[in-house]
This record gives C-alpha cells, structure tokens and sequence, in this order.
C-alpha cells in the first residue's frame, strides 16, 4: 500500500493535470527554421542586364546581378502555363491522352507556333511538348483554354500560382510571353522560382530534353530552342524566350552528379551570349559546389517521455539536410545532436525537441536544424498508469 500511495504522489508532483486527458488535440508544432550560412559569391561578372544562379534542392542563391529588375520576359513566361498544365495533370484533372481543340484565337496566335488551324484536334501530350520544345505560341493558348475555359482565366490562375511561390516582381498578361500594351513582367529570381518549381515534377524533363522531335503523327517537325539540350552535358531544360522588348532570355537548369542548378539569363544581346552566360554560370557552379548532407552518422538516442502511452519518442530532422558548399570546405564536417533529457506527455508530431548542428573544419556552425519528435505521443490515463506500475512490479523493475 505504501508503494502505491508513493506512486500517486509522484505523479501528481510530475502533473497535476496529466491523469484527467485520454487523449489529447494536437496543436500546430514550432520550431525555430533551419539555417544555414550564407553561401559566398565569388567575384563574378556577366555581360547582361539580369542574371541569377541558384541550386534546386536548397534555393540557395550562389550569383546574382540584378536579379529582381522586372523586366519583359518573352516566352519564359511560358514556364508558368507549363506549370499549371503539369500539376493539373498530376492532380488528375485533365490527362495527356485528352484531346485539345484550337480555337480560332488560339490559331491566329503568330509567333514560333506549329500552325493549328481552327478546329483541329490534337492530343494533349502533343501540344505540352510543342510548348516545350519549340514554345508553340498556338499551342500554349490552346492549353489553356482546355484547362481554364479561356486564356484570361487562365491567366488569372497563373498570377495566383506567382503569389503562392513569393513571385513578387511578377505580373502575366498572357500565358505566352508576346508583346502586349498590359503590363506584363517578370524578374530573373521570379523566373527562377518558377523554374525550381517546374523541375520538381520529374515528367517535364522527358520533354525539356527532347532536342528534335515530331508531333501530328510524324508530320510535323520540331527543334528544341534550348541549344544547351545538345551542346551542354547534363541539360535538364528549361525554356528560352524572345521579343524584341525582352531580347534574349533564357532559364537553363541542369544536373551532374546529383546536384540540379537554374541559370537565369534575362535580356542579353544577342543568342550566344545567353546561351553562354548560362554555361559559365552552371560551369561555375559544378566546379565550385557541391551539396553535403545534413543528416547524422547515426539516429538520434530516442528521447523518454513522462507518462506517455510509449516510454520514448524517436527525433528525427526537420527540413532539408542538404547543404550547398564549396567543395573546398565539404569535407571534414561535423555533426552534433543535442536532446530534450526527456520531455512531458502529450507530444505532438513535429514538436522540438532538440537541435542538430553541423561544424566545419574549424569548429564553426554553419548549419543548425530543429530535431522533431517523429509521431504524438498522448498521456496516460489512470489505468494505464496502474496498469504500468504493475508490469513494474510483476517483471521486478519498480
């Protein structure tokens, strides 16, 4: 009798509120944000008006000149109608075996085009590659009337998509890029956002590496207007654009050795020099960087719980582990994992509790990320904490 009486005593010491909750609500979790030093640009110098360059994975940015003047962007514009076409069909909303009609708008578009005539029927895989590859201003308005009902709700949707991935230097007037009296603008960081979001849907690629092609059953003839697809090793895609506003612009994105970068080219001179612009940049980057994982040697010590339905909670890290490094400082990291001794029922999924610090050669941090408890865990109720002091009991570990 004397063991229990001490035993309720010590729970109520522990909480004095921890044995009238079954269950338990779980709240949304905080935590402090990962961090991470900021990458160091070396002296780098490019003969356009804007220029970006950042890693996918990270969004770290490694270069940028001008990066969030806002300027006409052509038919990188199209990256976006690209975009909303991809997640539509991801999401199951239209399909790449539909059929897409051209209306007579959409077929009187001009520009770079494959020529609908008003009416025709095309498969929709047809016309997102001819968007891609050859930036088929037809076809693009074609999408998106199929998609939208009509290009300027359509339009209304990629404006909405801009804000919701920080596009702030960003208005579309069209889901093409050519020239119109409404403001239509863009910056290269803009570009770059949407870009990075673009290549996280793996099926683009199967289009934006395409160099020659044919749609209307072979008919048709199609090049890619992304001459790095064939010249620069590791292309991935993504668009280029052009108007006499806008001049040359180019996203380039490519990927060796696990790690994807984004260039971003906006209103160079003439062709080559964005096309080249783009490969020193990207060049720069696989040469310099390289991305080193966060994570620890081993899994963290699973951390008790007071009075929870489980005796432990596993931590797990919270965020992207990968970090964007010089390759020259890549190596010789450390990794330290700091826990909570033990934490207090209820725990809800994702709450902190502890920290992992990554340090470099010299002892530094150049990275911290929030350890999260990996599932909830609830209190116990009074029968199961008599339930458990009994198993203690009868095993011989009270």
């Amino acid at each position: 009798m004397k063991k229990i009486i001490a035993l309720i005593l010590a729970c109520l010491m522990l909480s004095t509120s921890a044995f009238a909750v079954e269950s338990f609500v779980e709240e949304e979790p905080t935590w402090e944000p990962a961090q991470q030093a900021i990458v160091t640009m070396d002296n780098i110098k490019v003969a356009v008006p804007s220029a970006i360059l950042l890693e996918k994975t990270t969004g770290k940015i490694i270069y940028e000149h001008n990066a969030h003047q806002k300027l006409a962007p052509a038919s990188i514009t199209k990256i976006m109608t690209i975009l909303l076409v991809v997640e539509a069909i991801e999401k199951g909303t239209i399909s790449l075996k539909d059929k897409v009609t051209a209306s007579t708008y959409a077929a009187g578009m001009g520009g770079s085009q494959i020529f609908l005539s008003e009416g025709e029927s095309m498969g929709l895989e047809e016309m997102l590659k001819a968007v891609v590859v050859c930036s088929a201003n037809d076809a693009a308005v074609a999408l998106a009337e199929y998609l939208a009902g009509s290009e300027s709700s359509f339009v209304a949707q990629m404006n909405a998509r801009a804000k919701e991935l920080g596009m702030q230097d960003t208005v579309f007037s069209n889901c093409t890029g050519l020239p119109v009296k409404e403001d239509h603008y863009t910056s290269a960081y803009d570009v770059a956002l949407m870009s990075r979001e673009l290549i996280k849907h793996d099926m683009i690629k199967k289009y934006t590496t395409i160099w020659m092609d044919k749609v209307r059953n072979g008919q048709f003839g199609i090049t890619n207007t992304n001459r790095l697809v064939r010249f620069f090793s590791g292309t991935t895609g993504l668009k280029t654009g052009f108007t006499d506003e806008a001049m040359y612009c180019l996203s380039a994105t490519a990927e060796r050795d696990g790690a994807e970068y984004i260039a971003v080219v906006m209103h160079a001179a003439t062709s080559d020099i964005r096309f080249e612009t783009a490969k020193t940049l990207l060049s720069y980057a696989f040469s310099t960087y390289t991305l080193a994982n966060a994570k620890p040697d081993e899994a963290p010590l699973p951390v008790p719980v007071e009075l929870g339905v489980t005796a432990y909670v596993q931590p797990v890290v919270h965020g992207e582990t990968n970090l964007l490094m010089k390759k020259s400082e890549a190596t010789g990291l450390t990794k330290t994992v700091e826990l909570e001794k033990s934490v207090k029922a209820p725990v809800a999924k994702g709450q902190q509790i502890g920290m992992l610090f990554v340090k470099n050669q010299k002892g530094a941090v150049i990275a911290q990320y929030p350890l999260v408890a990996a599932e909830s865990v609830a209190r116990m109720n009074w029968r199961q904490i008599f339930t458990r002091y009994f198993q203690l009991m009868t095993t011989g570990r009270l």
